[in-house]
Order: structure tokens, then C-alpha cells, then sequence
């Protein structure tokens, strides 16, 4: 098995209209890159399902992964997106230890 080192992984579900600045913030916190994953479910806003959004596509959701070496890193895209959108529009951070390979991609 090939050598690997722990990272972060940072998880943000949440509107598809905001995904645009939250790209920004993920960059801007020093994180190199990011994965962004189509999705549907059901919280506490109410369900958000496929069907919906094909109609009104900025409300579908979506989850953006990054990972980042630093803990620091993905702490302050946590604060920063938390304080920004998660008063008015639904959606959860989640963060959990991931072993990588290749740690100089992160």
C-alpha cells in the first residue's frame, strides 16, 4: 500500500445558488481545489429533490468536498461559510480525518 498522510475532509451541503462564493471562500482560505457532487434530500428546510430541481435549479442542492492538509484551513472556510449563508439558506458542514496519497496535491 502505498504511503499515506492524515488531511481534512470538509463537506458543505447546501443551495446550489450559493455554490459560486463558496468556491470563492474555499480558494481564498488557501485550500488548492475542490469537488463539487449534484444532490437531493431531505432537513429540516424540506425536501429538495431532483424532480423540484429541474424546475428551479438554484434551489437544487449540491456538496462540495475539499480537503486540505491544514485543519486551520478548513476551519476558516467553516466560520466563514457558516457566518454567511447558514442564517438564511439551508445547509451543513461536516468535517472528518482522511488518509491521502500524493499529500503534496492538498
Amino acid at each position: 500500500m502505498a504511503a499515506t498522510t492524515k488531511a481534512t475532509r470538509l463537506s458543505i451541503v447546501t443551495e446550489k445558488l450559493n455554490e459560486p462564493e463558496i468556491e470563492r471562500i474555499v480558494v481564498r482560505a488557501g485550500a488548492t481545489g475542490y469537488t463539487v457532487f449534484d444532490g437531493s434530500g431531505k432537513g429540516s428546510h424540506g425536501a429538495k429533490t431532483r424532480d423540484r430541481a429541474s424546475v428551479v435549479r438554484a434551489f437544487s442542492l449540491v456538496k462540495i468536498e475539499v480537503i486540505v492538509a491544514e485543519r486551520a484551513i478548513a476551519d476558516a472556510i467553516v466560520d466563514e461559510v457558516s457566518a454567511t449563508y447558514f442564517g438564511d439558506f439551508s445547509g451543513i458542514v461536516y468535517l472528518d480525518e482522511v488518509e491521502i496519497v500524493r499529500r503534496e496535491k492538498f
